[in-house]
């Protein structure tokens, strides 16, 4: 129940005037600057800062670009990171924002030099040593501010690999299950990497971890919905629909438990579910209206069931 509708109902039932229940709320400790509040408030100022300062940065190099020349572009970017390096290790009180600064550096320095050079690397490539080189920048840092875009760097290169390695843009059929499974246990991997699990020796928190799985859950889920396309259910989607509910199956257990995570894992194990109920129920040459009307009261019943199971999961958590 809400604190703060629990005290306007007992100050109704009592019929208290406005300074009593003034007084209940100090006692409730509405009144009272949050607990966390003079934790995160200069950490959230200091990573605004450093964000406004990087795309002032960029505004600045972009309307001075043509001015500049090659060895010019490059001393600017690799300058930005030294600086931003040095600046972590000689100010600890803005390192996390600092080496976010440098993390996005890399990317840009990295980005300038695919284009000025056309090595005719994969895009793939570009994030996937972006990833690396940003890592140990992660482990310094040891925060959620980090973890976070290295996860959605790290799982963008996982994505181009498979899109540059499989032999179909949108159907994938069996022969290209090494690509995507390889392609999922990496971002799977990198999830238990960023896990509470490991979290002794990297310091990430559970935001990298739940934005690794949402991007695990849309990766797969995709991929495996894009194997229902041909006249058999090709073995990524059976692949995939394991992946999913083997994590939901770990999400669930006390060691691991996270509301966040299980749920956007149970969403992509009934999307693949429905999808793969509308393959056979569409592929029997039926009735398409009986079928549509099946589908729907059965993807009805499959979201209910998920949710109260869910709901059932948090209520023994929190008892």
């Amino acid at each position: 129940m809400d604190l703060r509708l629990a005290v306007y109902q007992l100050a109704s039932a009592h019929a208290l005037d406005a300074q009593q229940t003034r007084q209940l709320q100090e006692v409730a400790g509405f009144q009272r600057e949050p607990a966390r509040l003079a934790y995160w408030l200069p950490r959230g100022v200091a990573v605004l800062g450093a964000a406004l300062l990087g795309m002032g940065l960029i505004c600045w190099v972009a309307a001075n670009w043509e001015d500049l020349g090659r060895m010019g572009r490059f001393a600017l970017l690799q300058g930005v990171f030294a600086a931003a390096c040095v600046g972590a290790f000689a100010v600890p009180k803005a390192r996390i924002p600092l080496l976010l600064m440098a993390l996005l550096a890399i990317g840009g320095l990295f980005a300038y030099f695919g284009q000025t050079y056309q090595t005719g690397a994969d895009p793939w490539q570009l994030f996937a040593l972006w990833a690396v080189l940003a890592l140990p920048l992660c482990l310094v840092a040891r925060s959620d501010v980090l973890w976070t875009p290295w996860m959605l760097v790290l799982a963008t290169a996982a994505a181009l690999w498979m899109q540059a390695h499989a032999r179909h843009s949108w159907r994938i059929d069996s022969a290209d299950l090494s690509i995507f499974v390889s392609g999922w246990l990496a971002v799977l991997l990198a999830c238990a990497f960023v896990s509470p699990l490991l979290a002794r020796w990297t310091g990430a928190g559970s935001w990298a971890l739940r934005l690794g799985l949402v991007l695990a859950t849309i990766l797969i889920t995709g991929a495996a919905v894009s194997a229902l396309f041909g006249n058999e259910i090709e073995s990524p989607y059976w692949a995939g629909l394991g992946l999913l509910a083997v994590a939901a199956v770990l999400l669930a257990t006390r060691r691991y438990f996270d509301v966040f995570g299980l749920s956007a894992v149970a969403l992509g194990i009934n999307t693949l579910l429905v999808g793969g109920l509308t393959h056979v129920l569409f592929n029997g040459h039926g009735d398409g209206v009986g079928a549509l009307a099946m589908l729907g009261l059965l993807a009805a019943v499959l979201l209910a069931l998920t949710v109260q199971g869910i709901l059932w999961r948090t209520r023994q958590e929190a008892a």
